[in-house]
């Protein structure tokens, strides 16, 4: 039996992907939480916990777009035009919260509100549109066949639609506990205190949102009702809720401690992950939902052994910066502190 290269590619995919959900996800949140913390001063500890690493989690993002181009350039075409107007308006958000990180902390005082300004609404639009990015994308995309392969049958706006809009909300809730519980880890005094007390309604916000994806993803889509009640798809989706509950209990606990530092943050992401993992469940094996598998989308076996050598080599070499940039500038941020 040879190797599937389709399902390799399909397994980078979620990885790169995930990997910016986790690393990019709190840099957003922290974004989500600033009107929230009026005082300057800690709102600088805010920024300074994520100021030398933001730039380099999305590498992640690039790499699963360089991906899915690679990998499977027929899937990139179909998404890509269905999803043109959420994924601009995505990078529009994207750009103004990283000009807001370099000119905040060069900015005078009588003009550093404009700039905490774009970084609110960079990270507000980023991380709303991504949600209606995913629910789009997990929703289904309508697609027809013609003499040239598949292509996209839908509108410009066919991805403005409840379950989007709500998956939106929700990646915005996720991605401020996310951005929360990191403060918890990493700064201390009355920025934490403040930090725990907003946790607390996040967490329960979240529990919410994926209830309500849970429950209207199967009713929407029979496919993935199939999927998830019966064999052997239910075996691979059944301990999903069960851990999801023990990630919940966890996570309350954690921040009923005396002591929290990265409690919090280590079961909001064990949260993060099995919502992401229980979608992956739920659209496999395909690329292009509803009707689009990995292995229908692939590129050339050739193109896609060429390009994996390439990945292979690269991927440790972000992993290794990524892990070395988050040791260097690892502990507690205080008052005063800075990397600018």
């Amino acid at each position: 039996m040879g190797i599937d290269l389709s399902a390799i590619w399909a397994v980078i995919i979620f990885i790169g992907v995930f990997m910016y959900v986790v690393m990019d996800g709190f840099d957003l949140g922290i974004g989500m939480l600033y009107p929230f913390v009026p005082d300057r001063h800690e709102r600088d500890v805010m920024m300074n916990t994520v100021a030398p690493v933001w730039d380099g989690n999305e590498t992640w993002l690039v790499l699963g777009g360089a991906a899915l181009f690679a990998a499977f350039p027929r899937a990139y075409a179909i998404v890509l035009s269905a999803l043109y107007l959420p994924l601009i308006f995505m990078l529009l958000g994207l750009i103004f919260r990283g000009i807001a990180f370099e000119f905040r902390f060069k900015a005078l005082d009588h003009e550093r509100h404009i700039w905490d300004k774009a970084f609110i609404g960079g990270s507000l639009t980023a991380a709303f549109f991504q949600g209606v990015s995913l629910g789009a994308y997990v929703h289904g995309i309508a697609v027809v066949s013609t003499p040239a392969g598949p292509q996209y049958a839908g509108g410009a706006l066919d991805w403005l639609q409840p379950f989007p809009i709500m998956c939106g909300l929700g990646v915005m809730v996720a991605y401020s506990l996310l951005g929360c519980t990191w403060l918890i880890f990493r700064t201390e005094g009355e920025l934490q205190k403040r930090m725990l007390s907003t946790a607390r309604p996040l967490a329960l916000l979240l529990v919410l949102a994926i209830i309500a994806v849970s429950i209207w993803t199967p009713l929407a889509d029979p496919d993935v009702a199939a999927r998830w009640f019966t064999m052997p798809g239910m075996l691979w989706f059944v301990p999903v809720p069960v851990l999801v509950v023990v990630g919940v209990v966890l996570l309350l606990r954690s921040l009923a401690g005396d002591a929290p530092l990265h409690g919090p943050f280590l079961a909001s992401l064990g949260l993060i992950f099995l919502g992401y993992t229980g979608l992956a469940i739920s659209i496999w094996p395909n690329i292009v939902p509803p009707t689009i598998s990995i292995w229908a989308a692939a590129s050339p076996p050739a193109s896609q052994g060429f390009t994996l050598v390439g990945t292979l080599v690269i991927l440790p070499i972000i992993l290794g910066y990524s892990c070395f940039s988050y040791y260097v500038f690892r502990g507690k941020v205080k008052l005063g502190e800075g990397y600018h």
